[in-house]
């Protein structure tokens, strides 16, 4: 892996193409996807090395993709934990019993042997996906610890996250307590797919940007930082992404990140004048032009190169997942026209 271009660019070395990968490229866009699916929830899919595996797989078999997602979901820590907790088809993930009070946190499971030996079908998962991979790299996946918790407290998917950012501030106690749990929660995750072979990892907070500056600073940073220290004595790039996170792009990164993802909302020309010089990037085509013409989906992904040319390094990627009723071929072709680009150089 230590030739794999991808890994270079989120080293700061850079390559003669470019290298891409999508969040969200192994799952609903693609049929064959469905097909395995079928009959199968999906946190139970990702229980199943075997299938993790294949799913993992199969957007990079069919685009060429520079590494491979690994296929997971940020709340399937908990269940291995635990918790009760599903994907409902529509909804997202709903926990049986939203975690509110400090009584909550004392019934937390410990996080102990228990929990290690539950980790076994992911590290297989990941051995058996690397090994199908080859020189691909595999990137390693966890949710961040406010995205979780929040799901936690609000007990399924929440427009404003009212009642997290309640307990954030009327009991803060507590609030460091569950954060302190899942960090320990998706770090493990994250640890225990490294040291099966995942060649790099990524850090996803889905909801973080609706925190103020001082609210992440005060009250999450330091539970990333936690997360991201299970494998910050490990050989491998730590990406930290967070959606609707511009104005969180420094304390997101002084949470331990080696490389910084962007979504489709800022410019990563101007990402990088916030940024320390040396910092590799990774983004950010904007998902909608997926749905637009080669013609304007192409002019974006050079607006994105070009934006993208100064930094140490670069790996491109949507500014957020693939969405569902995306078209694979769409994903294929721009992929092609992408690896056809020269790199480009400030």
């Amino acid at each position: 892996m230590a030739d794999a271009s991808l890994l270079g660019e989120l080293r700061g070395v850079r390559a003669a193409t470019p290298s891409v990968w999508f969040m969200r490229q192994a799952g609903r866009s693609l049929p064959e996807y469905r097909a395995l699916r079928e009959g199968t929830t999906m946190l139970d899919s990702c229980e199943r090395p075997e299938m993790v595996s294949e799913i993992t797989v199969q957007p990079v078999r069919r685009h060429k993709v520079d590494a491979g997602i690994f296929f997971s979901d940020i709340v399937v820590p908990a269940r291995l934990a635990g918790l009760g907790v599903e994907i409902k088809p529509g909804v997202g993930p709903v926990f049986d019993h939203p975690i509110r009070t400090e009584a909550d946190v004392d019934a937390l499971p410990p996080l102990d042997d228990v929990y290690d030996a539950a980790l076994e079908p992911i590290r297989e998962a990941v051995r058996l996906t690397v090994a199908e991979l080859g020189t691909t790299p595999l990137i390693g996946f966890a949710g961040a610890p406010f995205t979780v918790a929040s799901y936690m407290v609000e007990g399924g998917p929440s427009r404003d996250h009212l009642r997290t950012r309640a307990l954030m501030r009327s009991q803060p106690e507590v609030w460091a307590r569950l954060a302190g749990w899942v960090a320990e929660l998706s770090g493990r995750f994250l640890r225990a797919q490294v040291l099966a072979g995942a060649s790099a990892v990524q850090l996803f907070d889905s909801w973080v940007g609706a925190l103020s500056e001082d609210m992440y600073r005060t009250s999450v940073q330091s539970h990333s930082a936690a997360t991201l220290a299970h494998v910050s004595d490990l050989p491998v790039p730590r990406i930290h992404f967070g959606v609707g996170a511009a104005h969180l792009l420094t304390p997101m990164l002084e949470a331990g990140a080696t490389a910084m993802g962007v979504d489709h909302r800022l410019r990563l020309d101007q990402a990088l004048d916030v940024l320390p010089p040396g910092l590799p990037v990774q983004g950010n085509i904007d998902p909608a032009t997926l749905f637009t013409s080669e013609e304007v989906r192409f002019a974006e992904a050079r607006s994105v190169l070009t934006a993208g040319s100064r930094a140490a390094g670069h790996v491109v990627n949507l500014g957020h997942g693939v969405p569902p009723d995306a078209d694979p071929q769409v994903l294929t072709d721009l992929v092609s026209y992408l690896h056809e680009q020269g790199a480009q150089r400030a």
